[in-house]
């Protein structure tokens, strides 16, 4: 099926849609796809970038094993 073929067999399933949930769903969908501008960070968001960027710097992050392993040990606590 080409491109052409897939977009005519999306909408004609699309008004066949009975649930405005799932309508709305691919709505958010396209939007956040088709969205062309740049998306703006809140001065909280570039502060807790910032934070994370020196964390990374400092080497005061795990590596995957060890979160790895403290989620196992958490788990058996549990």
């Amino acid at each position: 099926m080409n491109t052409s073929d897939l977009k005519i067999n999306l909408i004609n399933r699309i008004t066949q849609l009975k649930e405005a949930r799932i309508i709305e769903e691919i709505q958010k969908i396209l939007d956040f796809e088709l969205d062309q501008n740049e998306y703006t960070l809140t001065q909280e968001q570039k502060e807790r970038v910032a934070e994370g960027r020196q964390e990374y710097k400092n080497k005061a992050y795990l590596s995957e094993d060890q979160a790895n392993q403290d989620i196992e040990e958490w788990l058996k606590e549990k």
